[in-house]
């Protein structure tokens, strides 16, 4: 009894220092990751096959939900400032909130709540089930890269179609802003369309795509580590999933309050 009181004394611990340290061998692992998938995006030959079909497969199940989700989102963000023009008198310039919220912040955060929603939850799964198969280490043992062969693709995938969702979900949010704006709170066609370019330019416009692009990067990266690292079977790849959602989201916010106070910082 004694014996095994000691032991179990000098186990906890060790256990403790593993837990705490698991955090930051989770960033180190995620970090070694993210390199080594850059490095290998210049390495030839890129597997285009699996690129082609990651992209279709991303903006297959992504476009419809965007679409829908943009919508509403903009229409929350004109009505709310269109309120607050209309007590001081200058309803006119509802284009102008209009463009600059499309632009460079509903765009890029309706397209990555998306595509982290749906493209990184489905390339997780993809890959923490080849990891539980023993898929990735039969690779390692064929002499094929994982990385090279799985990740590049489809973190070039999650990429190129989030920058094509941005571009779309800001003229569909500025389409409904226009017909939100002119048929429901009576502003004039003509002033709406004015005050577009008032304080929208191409900066703007380069800034939304630049977050939609680093957007899609972190949440594919942060999908297929978690997929990699997947351990427990089944039930482990139902948990990586769930936090591949709950990372890719507090990613979003704090590279979109970085780009944001850098650019206005910068170029503002």
């Amino acid at each position: 009894m004694l014996l095994s009181s000691s032991i179990w004394g000098r186990g906890r611990p060790v256990v403790a220092m593993d837990n705490a340290l698991k955090p930051i061998r989770s960033v180190g692992g995620f970090y070694a990751l993210a390199l080594d998938t850059v490095v290998a995006m210049f390495t030839r030959p890129l597997a285009w096959r699996e690129f082609f079909l990651q992209t279709w497969f991303v903006a297959r199940v992504a476009i419809v939900p965007t679409l829908l989700l943009a919508i509403p989102f903009t229409v929350l963000v004109v009505f709310t400032l269109n309120v607050l023009l209309h007590e001081f008198g200058a309803a006119d310039f509802s284009g102008t909130g209009a463009a600059s919220a499309s632009v460079t912040e509903i765009g890029p955060i309706v397209t990555v709540l998306v595509v982290a929603g749906t493209g990184a939850t489905a390339m997780c799964a993809d890959l923490g089930a080849r990891t539980i198969r023993d898929e990735l280490d039969a690779l390692r043992v064929m002499g094929v890269d994982p990385v090279h062969r799985l990740v590049v693709p489809r973190v070039l995938a999650a990429t190129v179609v989030a920058v094509s969702l941005v571009s779309l979900v800001t003229f569909v949010g500025l389409a409904g802003s226009f017909g939100f704006a002119v048929f429901v709170q009576d502003v004039t066609p003509g002033a709406f369309a004015a005050g577009l370019t008032l304080f929208t330019g191409l900066p703007d416009i380069l800034l939304g795509l630049v977050k939609g692009a680093l957007f899609g990067l972190s949440a594919a990266l942060i999908a297929c580590y978690k997929g990699m690292s997947v351990r427990k079977g089944p039930q482990g790849v139902g948990n990586a999933v769930n936090e591949t959602v709950v990372y890719s989201f507090i990613a979003l916010f704090v590279i979109n309050v970085v780009a944001t106070a850098v650019y206005y910082t910068s170029v503002k």
